[in-house]
């Protein structure tokens, strides 16, 4: 009998991983200090100075600033809202192209056709899993608004690069750093490093208020405008005075005094949270080195990886194994983590299927019946949504990418020695594998 689990061996750790837990006595506190105001929200969608929240909103907003070195934060009820205020900020509409990454969460590239504009994907570059200047510039047209740049698995995109390509064309830079909060480049921090930033307070996210995000920005226009479309932006601009009104169909994008009260403990927390992940991380990758085909992910220089996920590259050129095969053999022998049972193993292979291969975008279809916004009529554009288009994101989808999250805070150096262990021995007998695959096929 194979010593392997998925060959019908003993699996190396059958005890569950521990949960990530980032509430404490102190979120509960925070609730029920809210609570017993009775003040849940004091958003009003209309002129008055309740348009701005609440208490706890205010407070949670001016001490993000303040960490994230920002003039401006606006907290959101999510991510994607963020992302979605920020694109209309932009003055994106029909007609227009936003250049996104295939490879992150839909919203991401949703954004644009929220406001009947075409996603155009870019490629990523293979060392980071991020868009750069040279994957932007090769998709650039005079159709070009905006780029929305994301800081995936917690890497942090070569910023300096894309600014000056938008500071030639006249575009505008949106970062979604959903995935690298504390995230820094060149000395400085995500977020801050292009014209508006978004982050994710998601319950699975390093740092949350169950559901949650928050805008950044240095630019008072773009601030003013993300508080409108945030706040029901058309019932608003008489009153505030707004002559302006690209853009200005608002949405109820506000977040509730409890969960800004959990965000300002849960961002007292978020540095620390963060280095125990780096501190993980360096601990696994000293264990992990040396497997042949299999890379840590690159970190630039000058910049810091918040490890959303351990992103690792693989490369059965030199296993001879596929990498479907030894993800399979690696998720037998792992146990799953408390609180996500029903998800096993916290490892797998590639992230989410590059966006352009969803049916939407196969069949371009958005708005109504009549293909808007890719067939608008104001829109001149062809966009390539076919396979082959972005060949990176591809490769590390189908071929090239094993994801985990078995690095998470909470995560003992008697945890992270078993998942170095399993790595280990599925290496040992990758003869075993290369002559099972041969023999079924798979």
């Amino acid at each position: 009998m194979s010593e392997l689990a998925l060959l019908g061996g003993k699996k190396l750790r059958s005890q569950p991983f521990p949960a990530y837990r980032v509430m404490s006595s102190e979120e509960a506190e925070a609730a029920k200090r809210v609570v017993e105001t009775g003040v849940l929200s004091k958003f009003l969608g209309t002129w008055h100075p309740d348009f701005w929240g609440g208490p706890e909103v205010k407070a949670f907003e001016s001490e993000w600033a303040a960490a994230y070195d920002a003039k401006f934060a606006l907290s959101v009820n999510s991510a994607t809202s963020g992302l979605y205020a920020a694109v209309g900020a932009a003055g994106v509409g029909p007609g227009d192209e936003v250049i996104v990454s295939p490879y992150t969460m839909s919203a991401s590239a949703a954004a644009a056709l929220i406001f009947n504009a075409v996603p155009i994907f870019a490629d990523i570059d293979p060392k980071n899993y991020c868009l750069s200047a040279e994957t932007i510039r090769a998709r650039l047209t005079p159709r070009t608004r905006a780029i929305v740049v994301v800081h995936i698995f917690g890497q942090v995109a070569d910023m300096d690069p894309i600014m000056e390509l938008a500071r030639e064309r006249g575009l505008v830079v949106i970062e979604d750093c959903a995935q690298s909060p504390s995230g820094t480049y060149r000395g400085r921090k995500v977020g801050t490093l292009a014209h508006m930033g978004i982050f994710s307070l998601n319950y699975h996210k390093h740092v949350h208020t169950g559901e949650g995000g928050v805008v950044t920005t240095n630019d008072e226009r773009f601030a003013d405008r993300i508080a409108l479309i945030r706040n029901h932006a058309e019932a608003v601009v008489a009153g505030k005075g707004t002559t302006d009104l690209v853009n200005m169909i608002g949405f109820n994008f506000r977040l509730g005094e409890i969960e800004s009260a959990i965000g300002r403990i849960q961002l007292a927390k978020s540095k620390d949270l963060v280095e125990r992940r780096q501190e993980n991380v360096r601990y696994l990758e000293g264990r992990l080195a040396g497997l042949p085909g299999l890379a840590m992910p690159a970190v630039g220089p000058g910049a810091s990886h918040a490890y959303y996920i351990h992103a690792l590259s693989y490369d059965r050129k030199v296993t001879g194994v596929s990498r479907d095969l030894v993800v399979r053999a690696l998720k037998a022998e792992l146990p799953h983590t408390t609180l996500r049972e029903d998800e096993g193993p916290l490892l797998g292979q590639g992230y989410v299927k590059p966006l352009y291969l969803q049916p939407m975008y196969q069949q371009m279809i958005g708005y109504g019946t009549v293909q808007c916004p890719f067939k608008c009529p104001h829109y001149a554009g062809n966009p390539d949504y076919t396979l082959g288009s972005c060949p990176e994101a591809e490769r590390a989808h189908f071929e090239g990418l094993i994801t985990h999250e078995l690095m998470r805070p909470g995560m003992s150096r008697a945890d992270l020695d078993d998942v170095a262990d399993v790595f280990a021995k599925v290496w040992s007998m990758l003869p075993e594998l290369r002559a099972h695959e041969k023999r079924n096929g798979t």
